[in-house]
């Protein structure tokens, strides 16, 4: 009998080659509001929206388990390493932001 050994960290980003299934979610009316708007502005369908947020979601505890494995190995994360990592993500996040129209932190 196979088993599935794909890794958590192999979740498939979503896209128009992959199969799809309609669900019902239930969702508080101010959220639903937040994310038609959202995907109204990336010019993307409410759907793709919905699907992004989730496999960064699944990815999550990928990432977590990543950076104690690191950890476990080579030792607790610094200050002045995690300064650093902070810096650098907002700097992504500033190149990111800086063509869409969006403010900047």
């Amino acid at each position: 009998m196979a088993t599935d050994t794909t890794p958590r960290s192999a979740i498939p980003a979503h896209g128009g080659c992959t199969a799809a299934k309609k669900v019902t979610v239930t969702l508080p009316e101010e959220l639903v509001e937040a994310l038609g708007t959202a995907a109204r502005e990336d010019g993307i369908p409410l759907s793709r929206l919905v699907a992004s947020a989730a496999e960064n979601e699944l990815r999550r505890p990928v990432g977590r388990r990543l950076i104690a494995d690191w950890q476990a190995e080579h030792g607790a994360f610094t200050v002045e390493e995690i300064a650093a990592a902070r810096a650098e993500m907002a700097a992504a996040d500033a190149q990111a932001l800086s063509g869409s129209g969006q403010a900047v932190a």
